[in-house]
């Protein structure tokens, strides 16, 4: 029997934000370039604390896998560009950019700092400006290549994050336009948009909100399959997307969120009204 050939066999992959902050379970940087690893890729783990990614690469050596860390802000210029020096001198090609970096701030227009909306931008949008300026190049020099930028739901769905949604909007946007100027050079462009999914970054967050508890059975169970996701689910769909199955597949926006973005409050109102009948028999329960 002949054996398996990893799906990204022998391809470089640049992850950005490859490690995973502090708290249970994986980030979907840290999910994704495992997961590209496990199919054969050679990482460059790119993150702005080196020790989360180090972390990241011990993982995937153990597994027999290759990987070097960069530290850099990708919201830099001259960072971005070092990131793809150093995939060059380590590796001699680079084959697929993950764009991963995400920061939410909550408040609407009127609630919102200039700053804070600075920041988020920066962060969300001008990182994939950045590194896709800088790993593009060399794509169109091979004539082949896969860029897979990560969106978010609320992309698509209002949220009170006024400077998260319209980020994440014009990531999409992004990728469509690369996807149309590069796709007859040889380099894809795709997007990944995730849903409600646990990461320890999304559980640290969501812990200084009121109603925590109740949050996270509605964030797990109000999607049309009713379980939970993970950075894993993230993972798959980023290889799938970055292999050559995906080899006619540009200028999308895959959806990995349980179906929750097809979902009205109108079409989950039983699944909502179990989730707060829990809620007050738990409460009742507390109470005697």
């Amino acid at each position: 029997m002949r054996e398996r050939v990893g799906r990204v066999e022998g391809k470089v992959a640049i992850v950005t934000g490859a490690g995973s902050v502090p708290g249970p379970g994986y980030g979907t940087g840290k999910a994704i370039s495992i997961a590209l690893a496990r199919e054969g890729a050679k990482l460059v783990l790119v993150d702005l604390f080196p020790e989360r990614a180090e972390e990241t690469k011990a993982e995937i050596e153990a597994e027999g896998g290759e990987a070097i860390v960069v530290k850099a802000d990708c919201t830099k210029w001259r960072d971005c560009g070092n990131m793809v020096l150093q995939a060059l001198d380590a590796f001699g090609r680079v084959d697929i950019l993950v764009n991963n970096l995400g920061l939410a701030s909550p408040g609407t227009v009127t609630e919102m700092y200039e700053r804070d909306w600075d920041r988020v931008f920066d962060i969300n949008l001008r990182t994939v400006f950045l590194a896709c300026k800088a790993a593009i190049p060399v794509m169109l020099g091979q004539q082949s290549g896969s860029v897979i930028n990560l969106s978010s739901m609320s992309a698509q769905r209002p949220g009170r994050t006024i400077a998260y949604t319209a980020a994440k909007a014009g990531v999409e946007a992004m990728t469509f336009d690369m996807a149309y100027a590069y796709g007859r050079k040889g380099v894809r462009v795709n997007c990944v948009m995730p849903g409600n999914i646990g990461t320890p970054i999304a559980m640290n967050v969501l812990k200084t909100f009121p109603g925590y508890k109740t949050n996270m059975k509605m964030r797990e169970r109000c999607g049309m399959l009713g379980i939970p996701g993970d950075a894993w689910d993230i993972a798959h769909a980023v290889v799938y997307l970055a292999s050559d199955e995906a080899k006619f597949i540009t200028g999308v926006t895959l959806p990995v969120d349980a179906g929750m973005l097809r979902t009205t409050g109108m079409s989950m109102v039983t699944e909502i009204r179990a989730i707060l009948e829990e809620e007050q028999q738990e409460e009742q329960q507390g109470a005697n």
